[in-house]
């Protein structure tokens, strides 16, 4: 859940797979994480044959499904291509909180966007100073630590989870599920 913005910001972001999500989330609340959202949330992509997918775009509508059972909400964002920044990922990126998703669904269905890619998880979102820090668990592959804000945040949060710094890697989520797969010889599965 990065920063909401009305002009494309940039994004840095690294992610790790996590071998102990207990131990993880006890050095954080340790740390003085605070948690912001426990829950499923629900990626799914949209294109228009493969419009965006040729040119490395994103159209993505976010839902996030508390766990507390209070009502679920949306964000709609966008995301231009992938760079790298040093030893971070980069990505422009614009995002709008929406309160209907599935509204949302139908405006894209209508203007003819398909669903192209679903990503279902359970996440549990801490802050950590100015960092956000992502644990989130798919149906069958490594649990993962995203952790997404300016390089100082990052560097603060990647030494508050206790993980060795050398398992945050500036990749995006499929290399992720190629590892997993090539370690365990098992397909990953990300969608429900």
């Amino acid at each position: 859940m990065s920063h909401l913005s009305a002009s494309p910001a940039d994004e840095l972001e690294v992610k790790a797979r996590v071998d102990d999500p207990d131990g993880l989330r006890a050095a954080l609340v340790r740390a003085g994480a605070t948690l912001d959202f426990r829950g499923d949330m629900i990626d799914r992509r949209f294109d228009r044959g493969r419009t965006l997918a040729e040119r490395d775009h994103v159209l993505r509508l976010r839902e996030f499904r508390p766990a507390d059972g209070t009502p679920a909400y949306g964000v709609l964002g966008w995301k231009g291509p992938p760079s790298q920044r040093g030893v971070y990922r980069h990505r422009a990126e614009a995002e709008a909180r929406v309160a209907a998703p599935d509204s949302v669904v139908t405006i894209l269905e209508q203007l003819g966007f398909a669903v192209s890619l679903r990503i279902d998880r359970r996440v549990e979102v801490y802050r950590f100073g100015q960092a956000v820090l992502r644990l989130e668990w798919y149906p069958a592959m490594d649990v993962l630590l995203e952790v997404e804000g300016e390089p100082s945040e990052i560097e603060r949060a990647i030494a508050a989870s206790g993980l060795a710094r050398d398992r945050f890697l500036p990749e995006s989520l499929p290399y992720f599920v190629a590892q997993y797969e090539a370690r365990t010889g098992r397909a990953a599965l990300l969608a429900r």
